[in-house]
């Protein structure tokens, strides 16, 4: 039974300090990466990164262990510990980066943590061809966990009895249990996750070595690319990102990864038990490939009248290759940013926002509307359309598939516009605040989509030079869009709550 405002405050943090646990754990692979290198000042800004975040973690769960057989683990814990969480860790995951001497500011550090976790892509970095491979290891394991929920793994491989996990795991913008048991679906979605990073990281280890790089290198940047096509992150380890290996092969096989990974979980899952059919039969994959095959074709068509590919290869790598890298929210470019702005036109520019927008799956590692969300708006606009050519005494019921044939209600798609209606608020106000600062109405749409939809694709504006409130409203806007709006809304709840209750308090 609650009892205080202070007992709910305790147990956020109680299971917080797990998750901070969680995650100084994951420094030590960076770490060892380092000592290997021998880059000991990055051993060094590791080691005081660990020792901070395990003090934190420390302190939290040792001061709150009594607060959780006090209290009854409802929903608005579970979303404000996922919220909260998150801000926690992008401080603290920061301090590496800040120490690394790459960023002109702390608040840049945030910002590229913030890019990472939300498997965002887009970078504030300096320097980055010469980052070491224990900074390049972090960034690249901080977007492959932010892909996969933090949160639920540290509490599932830490906490025992996870009371409340299904709760906390809805708050990090997942919906769906692959077996009855939350922790077991975490350890499922995991499986599934390092299963691929090997297989992946092999193909584009001896593709890089076949294309001339040098087999050590070569490992690492497969590594690399691999982590960040799995999560749909964008990140690479080098400034040209995916236009520095000049390679049609390199590009095609990281195309079939960020589309596979932009897929929902319970898809794989589904797959894997011999369901081979859910490709075809799933609401998601057929919006996908209807949206994603229509804005290819209209950029294609755009491209062409603007004659600036003249070659169906040049029309591929530069305009499907990047079309499918925006619609599943990944992020990776093989043009530089300023093309965008200079060769695609505004035609072009608008499809590839939408695309950005629209997005991958529900309960995938991509950002985005969610196709699960275009697919049920899309049916109940037609079983409208169909209720009103109708005789009204005839009952119509509209289903959808997704794993299993779902009745459409009222409510399903009501809860889908909301969400879809709040990305659009956060696109419409990002534009805005970059028409203010200056920039061409399309140039500030576009960032503003790849930030909202959790893509990385630059147009040129994101820069550590940008102005500091750009900056802030970017990480704000990298942070609702990946955890969907709710448990964020729940958390600022939560805390004017508390500041009411306080104020309250000192006016007795």
């Amino acid at each position: 039974m609650i009892k205080t405002k202070h007992d709910n405050l305790k147990l956020i943090l109680y299971y917080t300090g797990y998750i901070i646990l969680g995650i100084a754990m994951l420094m030590s692979i960076p770490l060892i990466t380092a000592i290997v290198f021998r880059e000991w000042n990055v051993v060094l800004d590791f080691i005081i990164s660990m020792s901070i975040s395990v003090n934190i973690g420390i302190c939290f769960i040792m001061l709150c262990k009594k607060s959780k057989d006090n209290i009854k683990f409802e929903w608005k814990h579970g979303l404000v510990i996922a919220a909260f969480s998150w801000i926690i860790l992008t401080i603290l995951c920061a301090i590496p980066y800040w120490l690394s001497g790459n960023f002109k500011q702390f608040i840049d550090a945030c910002f590229d943590v913030m890019s990472g976790f939300t498997t965002t892509g887009l970078v504030l970095i300096q320097n980055l061809d010469h980052v070491s491979y224990g900074l390049n290891m972090w960034r690249h394991i901080i977007t492959f966990v932010g892909g996969q929920g933090m949160v639920v793994m540290a509490l599932s491989f830490l906490v025992r009895d996870t009371v409340g996990a299904y709760k906390m795991y809805v708050g990090e913008g997942k919906d769906i249990e692959l077996v009855p048991n939350v922790k077991g679906t975490a350890k499922i979605i995991w499986i599934i996750s390092m299963i691929y990073l090997v297989l992946g990281t092999v193909f584009l280890w001896v593709n890089g070595i076949c294309i001339g790089i040098k087999p050590v290198s070569a490992f690492f940047h497969g590594l690399f690319i691999y982590m960040s096509a799995w999560s749909t992150g964008g990140f690479a380890p080098m400034t040209q990102n995916l236009n520095y290996y000049h390679s049609l092969s390199f590009e095609v096989t990281s195309i079939i990864f960020f589309t596979i990974g932009s897929f929902n979980f319970g898809l794989h899952y589904a797959i894997w038990q011999g369901n081979k059919k859910e490709i075809v039969k799933n609401i998601e994959t057929q919006s996908f490939f209807i949206t994603a095959i229509l804005a290819s074709y209209f950029a294609v068509i755009a491209l062409n009248k603007l004659q600036v590919y003249d070659n169906p290869i040049s029309m591929f790598r530069r305009v499907v290759y990047n079309i499918l890298s925006a619609h599943t929210t990944t992020g990776f470019g093989n043009i530089y940013a300023r093309q965008f702005a200079l060769q695609w036109g505004d035609f072009g520019l608008i499809i590839i926002i939408i695309a950005m927008l629209i997005g991958g799956s529900a309960c995938s590692t991509a950002g985005g509307f969610k196709g699960l969300r275009i697919g049920i708006l899309f049916k109940g606009l037609i079983g409208e359309v169909k209720r009103l050519l109708v005789s009204e005494r005839k009952i119509n019921i509209v289903k959808y598939h997704y794993i299993k044939n779902n009745v459409l209600t009222d409510g399903i798609i009501k809860s889908s516009a909301i969400v879809v209606i709040c990305y659009i608020i956060l696109f419409i106000l990002g534009t805005a605040i970059g028409v203010y600062y200056g920039y061409p109405l399309v140039s500030a749409a576009f960032e503003s989509a790849s930030v909202a939809g959790n893509v990385g694709l630059s147009i040129g504006i994101t820069n550590a030079d940008m102005p500091y409130l750009m900056k802030l409203y970017y990480i704000i806007a990298m942070y609702l869009g990946r955890l969907e709006f709710m448990s964020v809304f729940v958390l600022v709840g939560f805390i004017i709550g508390g500041i009411k209750n306080i104020c309250i308090r000192c006016l007795k």
